[in-house]
């Protein structure tokens, strides 16, 4: 009720505008990650199933990258999906894929997407997917796989844990192949072969969780250490362009000292 009222009279809009003031002369974040949580409590508060949250959920994606484009954020990486995700009910799960096979039909056609140069990927154990799914991530991948200019990341089918265990896997890999000497493996060595080594810079300086949870929960657990977080008590459905000036804001004020 008070939101709508506010809304109504557009304290929202002058607000907003107040936040972009602060914010827009000082260093921006290059890459924003963001834990998308909240769907299902979001439709559960209205009743709904909760594949109408995830539908919420998806359409707020496509006006965040609008505002990311205004904020010239170079990077984005999402956190749509877990590994853990599958143990949902079959229908919620299947709902799930259905939506994002919609998502990336129109990525595929998205004028933003391309005007921009951004390239789309999937982090993830994308074999677990369904093919129909696979299919047209590859497409999308390779749709975009030239551009450099921008970076947005999915991560679908994910987990921080397997990301690592599947870098250790390739590492050993190469080793037992002798393609690889094992004194040589550093850190840099290490992150060539995470989900994220297709990006210049894969660290995400500024990390966002919707919905009032205060944890990673498994979240690019190698590329988050020097990460500022930003927890924010609100559905990803009702994340607003407000939020995420109020987190930019907040990265923008605190001294980052890298372990200094």
């Amino acid at each position: 009720m008070l939101e709508a009222l506010l809304s109504t009279i557009g304290a929202y809009k002058v607000y907003e505008k107040w936040l972009w003031l602060q914010v827009k002369n000082y260093a921006k974040p290059e890459h924003i990650a963001i834990i998308l949580d909240g769907n299902r409590r979001w439709a559960s508060e209205r009743a709904l199933n909760p594949w109408f949250g995830h539908e919420k959920g998806a359409e707020k994606v496509e006006q965040l990258l609008d505002w990311c484009q205004k904020l010239d954020v170079k990077s984005i990486t999402l956190y749509a999906f877990s590994t853990e995700n599958f143990r949902r009910s079959r229908e919620e799960v299947e709902e799930i894929m259905h939506i994002a096979e919609e998502e990336f039909r129109q990525i595929l056609t998205d004028e933003r997407i391309h005007e921009n140069k951004i390239r789309v990927k999937v982090i993830g154990r994308v074999g677990l997917l369904p093919e129909s799914l696979q299919q047209l991530i590859m497409d999308v991948e390779k749709a975009t796989q030239d551009y450099d200019e921008h970076f947005l990341n999915i991560a679908f089918a994910y987990g921080g844990r397997a990301e690592i265990v599947d870098a250790a896997r390739k590492i050993a890999e190469k080793v037992h192949k002798g393609k690889l000497k094992a004194q040589d493996i550093d850190e840099a060595t290490f992150e060539q072969y995470l989900y994220t080594s297709h990006m210049p810079k894969q660290d995400p300086d500024l990390i966002i969780r919707t919905s009032g949870e205060e944890r990673l929960s498994g979240f690019l657990l190698w590329q988050s250490a020097y990460s500022e977080l930003f927890f924010l008590d609100v559905y990803w459905p009702n994340f607003r362009f407000i939020d995420l000036l109020r987190a930019v804001r907040t990265f923008q004020r605190r001294k980052r000292r890298f372990g200094r």
